[in-house]
């Protein structure tokens, strides 16, 4: 007698039922996996911006606000380290010290942050790496894209407006990612 090799029609229905019951409880963790990503890159970009306005604020202090005499070497002419300073990148534009909140194109927080691979990008590139700003005045919020809300998936920074205060780094808001 002839032996047949494969499967029963059983044996299949078995293995799909199975294979949709690991789905079924492996999917919600996916999903939490994603909200952690979103989250931890959140925490990186506050913790960018802080370190950006923490380094800019020291070469301001080192260079005691004397122009230097050569161009950045990044480009961008020459800083006056009063209102913008030079680093490897490029000209940062400075407010009291610290890195201004301008829009993005304009060397900024935004810029000094790092928070692409172009040191100071377009919008575009921003969206292109998970990442969105919004501006009003002297704060820019900093927002990670991909979540269910991501308006609430942000963080704000707020350039000084008075001599010998340090910028607001605002606390994440994770209920939208």
């Amino acid at each position: 007698m002839k032996r047949q090799h494969g499967f029963t029609l059983i044996e299949l229905v078995v293995v799909i039922i199975i294979l949709g019951i690991l789905a079924a409880t492996a999917l919600p963790r996916f999903v939490s996996i994603q909200r952690d990503a979103r989250i931890a890159k959140l925490n990186g970009a506050r913790g960018a911006v802080n370190g950006a306005a923490a380094l800019v604020h020291a070469a301001f202090l080192t260079r005691g606000g004397v122009a230097d005499t050569i161009t950045c070497p990044a480009g961008g002419g020459f800083a006056t380290n009063t209102t913008n300073i030079c680093t490897e990148n490029g000209l940062v534009l400075i407010t009291l010290g610290y890195p201004t909140s301008a829009n993005v194109g304009t060397a900024g927080i935004v810029a000094a942050a790092g928070l692409t691979s172009v040191f100071n990008p377009t919008l575009a590139q921003l969206n292109a790496e998970g990442y969105s700003t919004t501006f009003a005045g002297t704060t820019v919020t900093f927002q990670v894209t991909g979540g269910p809300t991501p308006a609430t998936c942000s963080f704000t920074y707020t350039a000084p407006t008075a001599a010998g205060a340090a910028p607001a780094i605002g606390a994440v808001n994770v209920a939208g990612c």
